[in-house]
């Protein structure tokens, strides 16, 4: 600002005025100059806090973040719905595979688990069965599968099932005596079959040692192997395929000793980079085209993210100014809540949003080349990002008062809102951890701590009551009169009391907005400042015009400094 001073003609002006160049010309100049600092700085505050189209009708400046915003929306959403339906291909093949493994290997398999296993068994000659059908199937895999799967390697890059088994160390069991001799150390015995060894006479290895029994020392027999798949259905969507390895594991759980063995599949996919991909056909090309988009979608988000943090870095040097002029003139400092006012939350947003996007694109862009297969982190990246740019669209909105009403609600209602849900928060872990340890061993829904909170929160909200109310086991009369008083003083609390106020603090603070948008908010000394007056009685002719001019030419010379705040 004192470099435009110095560059002004002084001396010409000072002839047409009249004006000395004594002590009291000196003031005179110093006084303007003051008045012109404070005259600019309430002009580009003003300018600040305009919207993009009171911008463009003050200066001409074209909102290039409002049009960069708007096509990154489009590109971002496109590049998201392309991505999820190639992830779709991903997940239903790995489900259907791990369904037709169940059928594969799963002895009386109905095609529907049990609660949170496959099936279970109920004697002995069934629990031999089910192991032997398990490795029988393994064997003669190429045969009966219908898929496009193989056998893989271990982890001892060895080819066949590793069979392993668990149990406590020698001892004796008389039921009808009432007596226990047993270790409770637990050891582990681990057997492998290779495809040649199964390839023998079977009489050799099921007479084997290893699988005589002792189903009342016998924890778990746990089947692992893996497989080696290919999932052409992506040929059909013009994608190159994927190549999977399968990490299965049948276990048969028998640490209850109840007389009943549950038997559990579990099967881990995993994408690896096909070795050899030839592939004739249009693919190639769709390919390209993909990654020509992805690109174009990371320059757009990086042209955002650097005219988004130019934005926030001019508008700290804003507030530096105001908060030094604030000083010098009034002696005081300006308050916190004025200070924020120039952080631009939905500035960070986008930043935030930018980065995330860039990253996920990025990650798009290598697991479609197939040298990079983690969907499940650029899942995360990209659908964050997409929440974060459709929430950024409330911004634009906001500039209209009838649409401003949700932001500003959010906004008074927010600290209320998290004191009070602190303080709910503790009744309700409170509830939680009794239901878990009483009605835990009668109820489904109160086994684990997390199950009880889904459970709480879904009677919060009016979801499946008579069930939960229904499945209380009534083996105890005393669990069961104490089930009725806690999920009818939970259901009356939360619903009737604590629901109620939370619903009532929100309306509170929108009554509280729409009280201001008639009346008027309260001013703050930012406010106030961009209300006074821009010139003073005393210089309302001559030097009027002279501070208008001054003002004008001083801008000029620093319309880098200006103008690009959005």
């Amino acid at each position: 600002m004192r470099r435009a001073v110095e560059a002004l003609d002084l001396p010409v002006w000072d002839c047409v005025s009249g004006l000395s160049r004594g002590p009291g010309h000196r003031n005179v100049m110093a006084h303007i100059d003051s008045e012109v600092k404070e005259e600019c700085l309430r002009e580009d505050l003003k300018f600040y806090f305009m919207n993009p189209c009171e911008k463009y009708r003050a200066r001409h400046q074209i909102p290039w973040k409002l049009g960069l915003q708007i096509l990154k929306i489009l590109m971002v959403t496109t590049q998201l719905v392309r991505f999820g339906l190639s992830n779709q291909l991903v997940v239903a093949f790995k489900e259907d595979s791990t369904v037709a493994f169940k059928h594969l290997f799963l002895k009386g398999y109905s095609g529907i688990d049990e609660d949170d296993y496959s099936c279970s068994v109920y004697t002995q000659e069934d629990t031999y069965e089910s192991i032997f059908f398990a490795i029988n199937q393994y064997h003669h895999l190429k045969n009966i599968t219908l898929g496009t799967v193989a056998y893989g390697e271990n982890e001892d890059n060895r080819n066949g099932l590793k069979v392993c088994k668990q149990h406590y160390k020698k001892g004796t069991m008389l039921p009808s005596n009432e007596t226990l001799n047993i270790d409770s150390d637990v050891e582990t015995e681990c057997i492998h079959l290779s495809l040649q060894v199964l390839s023998k006479n079977p009489q050799d290895w099921k007479n084997s040692s290893f699988f005589c029994l002792e189903f009342y020392r016998l924890l778990q027999i746990e089947i692992s192997f893996q497989l080696k798949g290919i999932d052409l259905q992506t040929i059909r969507s013009r994608e190159l395929p994927d190549c999977y390895v399968f990490q299965n594991r049948i276990t048969y759980d028998n640490r209850a000793h109840s007389g009943k063995i549950k038997i559990y599949f579990d099967s881990d996919a995993n994408i690896e980079e096909c070795k050899v991909l030839n592939i004739s056909g249009s693919i190639q090309k769709n390919t390209q085209y993909v990654l020509v988009f992805d690109a174009f979608v990371i320059v757009i988000c990086l042209a955002s993210l650097i005219l988004c943090t130019r934005s926030i870095i001019l508008a700290l040097r804003l507030r530096k100014r105001f908060l030094n002029f604030f000083l010098e003139k009034y002696k005081r400092h300006v308050c916190d809540a004025d200070q924020w006012e120039f952080i631009n939350g939905w500035y960070v947003l986008v930043i935030i949003s930018d980065l995330m996007t860039i990253i996920g694109s990025i990650l798009k862009m290598e697991i479609k080349a197939k040298n990079l297969t983690n969907y499940d982190l650029c899942s995360i990246l990209l659908g964050t990002s997409t929440l974060f740019v459709w929430v950024g669209v409330i911004r634009y909105l906001g500039y209209f008062q009838t649409y401003n009403v949700l932001i500003l609600t959010m906004q008074a209602s927010l600290p209320k809102v998290l004191r009070f849900c602190a303080c709910a928060g503790m009744i309700y872990l409170g509830y939680t951890f009794c239901g878990w340890i009483v009605l835990g061993p009668y109820h489904d829904k109160f086994e684990d701590l997390g199950t009880v909170a889904e459970c709480l929160f879904s009677l919060v909200n009016g979801d499946d009551m008579f069930a939960t109310f229904a499945q209380i086991q009534k083996k105890s009369v005393l669990v069961w009169l104490f089930s009725r008083l806690y999920l009818y003083s939970f259901i009356s609390l939360f619903i009737y009391m604590i629901l109620s106020l939370f619903i009532a603090l929100i309306t509170d603070s929108y009554d509280t907005i729409k009280k201001y948008q008639q009346s008027g908010l309260p001013e703050t000394d930012l406010q106030k400042f961009l209300k006074e007056c821009s010139s003073k009685e005393s210089y309302q002719k001559e030097p009027s015009a002279f501070l208008s001019s001054f003002c004008c030419l001083r801008r000029k010379g620093s319309d880098d400094h200006l103008i690009l705040f959005n």
